[in-house]
């Protein structure tokens, strides 16, 4: 047996950084980790709105979409190309630990989240709409458009501005025997708090048992471990584009209820049948190399056979990594201050359980407006990027949060300590430039 961590309460509060060669190894199979397409030195630590991607990822987009023929016809080449969606399938219930239901594959997660809030909305009783004011505007803006056009209520839970996340009572209080559905974010795009979504769930169902939830999971997805087990939702969506994989593709999952409310689709195929038109091969070729990925870490650390608890047992080590990389942003090092000690730099709702959050910072020079901050960044060769009131994916959340704006910084686990280090000096030498 391949040793266990020392999980102790303190090296779990700090994370838990991958082994030196491990991490070597990790970054090797990613692109321009270290270098821009163009060769040119730089970090990227801006994750939360993109994704560093995959070779493996892109090496089977190349191989699957550069095939000419329909998976629906009888020649082997077709079957081949049926067994991947069959296996991409497989592999998006094994990364949620989805039971049954139908995995829905589309253009955007964002186009799918619409859909499936329309279904529910528009065919299951209640005279109200909950969700929270942190959401993503393809789920908030869904739940608004169709409470607006159904005449529902629409109810927002409240952010609490110590945690940047959303409180699980606050939620509940909203929910009644007449509520219709709870939207809700599984982590936040801003600050990376995670909403206790095992127990929201819990608490939601005991107000109302038959109560449809929606979650999406595209920010929090790469970064920690989904189990519908423990969190038994009716519909959720992923990106594999902040997966490690490509855009142009979006995944979703439904319950069997929900599957088989009505929707769009061709008559002539299943009622719980979603996707409309010809699949697309590669999206599920992609998901299944995102997951062979995770399992590939997940074995480094177990013996284990069984493909989904190897690829827990991945999620859980890229999220501890992840936590270790945290700890150092904020703390720093012997050598390099953190951010929470670095004259001039304000980290904003800077809670202090790390387990609650994804490696997701929200930060503010002072001196420096957020724009500029951004591009003072990108001239010393890292890319973050601004969060202000003005843009329309983060207006509501940070006018909750009462801030007018934020640099967000976002970094993965393929990143080390010495690319975190380098980020802390570049935030010391903008800091020291402002304030000369």
């Amino acid at each position: 047996m391949k040793p266990e961590p020392n999980k102790t309460s303190a090296a779990v509060d700090q994370g838990e950084a991958f082994p030196a060669e491990l991490s070597k190894q990790i970054k090797a199979r990613f692109h321009h980790v270290d270098h821009d397409f163009m060769g040119r030195p730089r970090l990227y630590f801006e994750n939360a709105g993109g994704s560093l991607r995959l070779k493996a990822a892109l090496e089977a987009v190349a191989k699957v979409d550069a095939i000419p023929d329909s998976a629906e016809r009888i020649h082997e080449v077709a079957a081949w190309l049926k067994n991947v969606q069959l296996r991409g399938t497989e592999d998006v219930r094994l990364l949620l630990n989805a039971d049954g239901g139908t995995v829905h594959a589309s253009l955007t997660a964002s186009g799918a989240m619409f859909d499936m809030i329309r279904a529910i909305a528009e065919h299951v009783p209640g005279d109200n709409i909950v969700t929270t004011v942190l959401e993503h505007p393809s789920s908030y803006d869904a739940a608004s458009l169709y409470a607006q056009q159904l005449g529902k209520e629409l109810r927002v839970a409240r952010s609490n501005p110590v945690t940047g996340g959303i409180d699980v009572e606050e939620i509940v209080r909203l929910v009644d025997e007449r509520t219709c559905m709870l939207v809700v974010i599984y982590a936040s795009n801003i600050s990376g708090a995670k909403l206790d979504l095992e127990q929201i769930v819990r608490r939601a169902r005991e107000v109302k048992p038959d109560l449809y939830l929606a979650v999406d999971a595209v920010q929090h997805a790469p970064h920690g471990l989904i189990d519908l087990q423990k969190t038994p939702v009716d519909a959720i969506n992923i990106a594999p584009y902040k997966f490690f994989g490509c855009r142009g593709s979006g995944f979703s999952w439904l319950s069997e209820r929900a599957a088989l409310l009505p929707h769009h689709r061709l008559a002539g195929k299943r009622p719980e049948f979603w996707d409309l038109g010809s699949a697309t091969p590669w999206q599920f070729a992609v998901i299944t190399e995102i997951v062979n990925y995770v399992c590939w870490i997940g074995s480094q650390f177990s013996d284990e056979r069984d493909r989904r608890a190897v690829f827990a047992r991945g999620m859980e080590q890229i999220g501890l990594h992840e936590q270790a990389l945290l700890a150092r942003l904020l703390e720093g090092s012997p050598r390099v201050r953190g951010l929470r000690h670095i004259p001039g730099v304000r980290v904003l709702l800077d809670h202090q359980d790390l387990a609650r959050r994804d490696l997701i910072l929200a930060i503010a020079i002072e001196g420096l407006e957020h724009t500029e901050a951004v591009r003072d960044y990108e001239k010393r060769g890292v890319i973050v990027y601004e969060r202000v009131a003005s843009s329309i994916y983060s207006g509501r959340m940070l006018n909750s949060l009462g801030l007018e704006g934020a640099v967000r910084v976002s970094p993965l686990h393929c990143h080390t300590f010495e690319d975190v280090d380098r980020f802390l000096e570049v935030t010391q030498e903008i800091c020291s430039a402002v304030a000369a």
